[in-house]
């Protein structure tokens, strides 16, 4: 990664030319677009963008593109994302997280481990999830979120998503304020993009008979970018530490590496034939390491995605 002091002098914390991602660490209380709208002070840019929304509540890996490596954030989205728990058995909220008001009140002290397992099983694999209400999901153009503050009765439908891992870590009985018996369980999920662990947290406490939600929330990875590269945005402030975009690209898809020539022909738009890679986006490097596009295969053609030039 490079850095950068951010000192007084004109520019100085600007990212280097071409930009690069920027992996913060959340903070609780913050939305995504808080977080970017703040980079935009740090790195002295209006182009930022996020890969993926974490709801308020939730801290963690956060993307952040600056410059012309926002052109990756779409295609780093669609990675697989990990995640760090703690789901309570016993009470459902409007939210289906803790920030939301609560709607019921269960008794989830008779719960077992093994039915706790069994629930947590039915939500692992290819699985059908109704997102939760009070999200950014559109219905019909408009916000869910907003159509449930409005009063409006509605419904979601299902759609795939893939929980690849859900781990329970620890089942801790406690009370809650109101004086019931609930089930903490501190849990760890690997899920595709678009899973609502929120979600989870729900559909595991419906189908055990006592509801549930989440009650904290830390992402730990998106896609090869885990919490060991983060840095908080006090950190940022003192020290803009950018991960430049031919990094950043090698990092997260396959690499394909042509020479002057071929560099030349996909810049001016022909579509070369390429070698055979896995499904998806495969990141193009010239012969001096300069990353030129991310591109994927057309009936074994390179059909350009993003170029960078």
């Amino acid at each position: 990664m490079s850095t950068r002091k951010n000192t007084p002098d004109e520019g100085s914390s600007r990212p280097e030319a071409g930009g690069g991602l920027v992996i913060v660490d959340k903070p609780s209380g913050f939305t995504s677009h808080d977080v970017v709208a703040k980079m935009r002070g740090i790195a002295k840019t209006r182009r930022v963008g996020h890969a993926g929304t974490l709801d308020p509540m939730a801290t963690g890996v956060l993307v952040l593109g600056v410059e012309r490596a926002t052109k990756l954030l779409g295609h780093l989205a669609l990675t697989e994302k990990e995640y760090l728990g703690t789901i309570r058995l016993g009470q459902t909220t409007i939210t289906d997280d803790a920030e939301g008001e609560i709607t019921a009140s269960v008794d989830a002290s008779k719960v077992t481990r093994e039915q706790i397992d069994a629930g947590v099983a039915e939500l692992t694999g290819a699985i059908m999830q109704v997102p939760s209400k009070v999200s950014a999901i559109k219905i019909d153009g408009k916000r869910s979120y907003a159509r449930v503050r409005g009063g409006e009765e509605f419904e979601i439908p299902a759609r795939p998503v893939t929980v690849s891992s859900f781990q329970v870590y620890d089942v801790r009985e406690a009370v809650a304020e109101d004086g019931t018996p609930v089930v903490d369980l501190v849990v760890s999920v690997v899920c595709s993009s678009g899973t609502y662990i929120r979600a989870l947290a729900r559909d595991l406490g419906a189908g055990l008979g006592v509801g549930g939600h989440l009650t904290a929330l830390r992402r730990t990875r998106v896609g090869p970018y885990k919490l060991d590269r983060a840095r908080t945005l006090d950190q940022l402030q003192e020290e803009l530490t950018v991960m430049p975009v031919a990094d950043a690209a090698a990092a997260a898809f396959p690499r394909w590496d042509v020479d002057e020539k071929r560099a030349r022909l996909l810049l001016n738009g022909v579509r070369l034939e390429m070698p055979e890679y896995p499904e998806g986006p495969v990141a193009v490097y010239g012969p001096d390491g300069r990353l030129l596009a991310l591109v994927e295969a057309q009936r074994g053609k390179a059909k350009s995605l993003a170029v960078f030039g």
